[in-house]
């Protein structure tokens, strides 16, 4: 039997924090347990996250599970079956905002609803539709990385490529785990702006 009754009352679960902190990591290890319950699961994720794997949802540390990549918050409903009871969203993150409205109305229709994804962008700002999302949350679960610099407990993403795009996939040569105490923004800036003053001239 579950821990809570999925199967009269919606549920939401968000697992948020920084790159390589394991949020993918739990959100299959969710899916895998209600699998062993022999619950029906439908796994979503953003079609831009091409990273390891086009179809599969795949962690940092190489574990792997099937999903149905999507262009929009709204395909997940569309793509909806008629037996599922849970359904799991990884990079919830890089959806758009009607996610909230459709992760709300999997809930009000009884779904279990599994969400996984950053909750800050690399400038340490709250990253796409998370904060709704977390608001409207029956469950948060925030993990954490280990800081590259000092190994204390991390919630931040570094950036360490020049680039200033909100969305850039990545993995460990763009980005590290960072504490708040070393966590620096403005020298991703300064590395830009030096970069740019070394170009050649045309």
């Amino acid at each position: 039997m579950s821990y809570f009754p999925y199967n009269f009352h919606g549920h939401i679960e968000v697992i948020c924090g920084p790159m390589f902190s394991g949020k993918t990591e739990e959100l299959i290890r969710r899916v895998r347990r209600a699998q062993i319950a022999r619950q029906k699961i439908q796994i979503f994720k953003p079609a831009l996250d091409t990273r390891y794997d086009e179809v599969q949802v795949v962690s940092h540390s190489a574990q792997s599970i099937p999903s149905e990549p999507v262009e929009s918050a709204r395909d997940i409903l569309k793509h909806l079956k008629d037996s599922t009871r849970i359904v799991a969203i990884d990079e919830v993150q890089f959806f758009d905002k009607a996610i909230v409205e459709v992760v709300s109305k999997l809930a009000e229709r009884g779904y279990r609803v599994i969400c996984a994804g950053l909750d800050l962008d690399y400038k340490s700002v709250p990253f796409g539709a998370m904060p709704e999302l977390l608001a409207i949350a029956d469950e948060v679960i925030k993990v954490k990385a280990i800081c590259t610099i000092c190994g204390a407990p991390a919630s931040r993403s570094q950036r360490i490529i020049q680039s200033v795009d909100q969305v850039v996939l990545g993995e460990k040569n763009e980005y590290e785990a960072r504490c708040r105490g070393h966590f620096d923004y403005e020298s991703h800036l300064r590395n830009l702006d030096e970069s740019e003053k070394s170009a050649p001239l045309n």
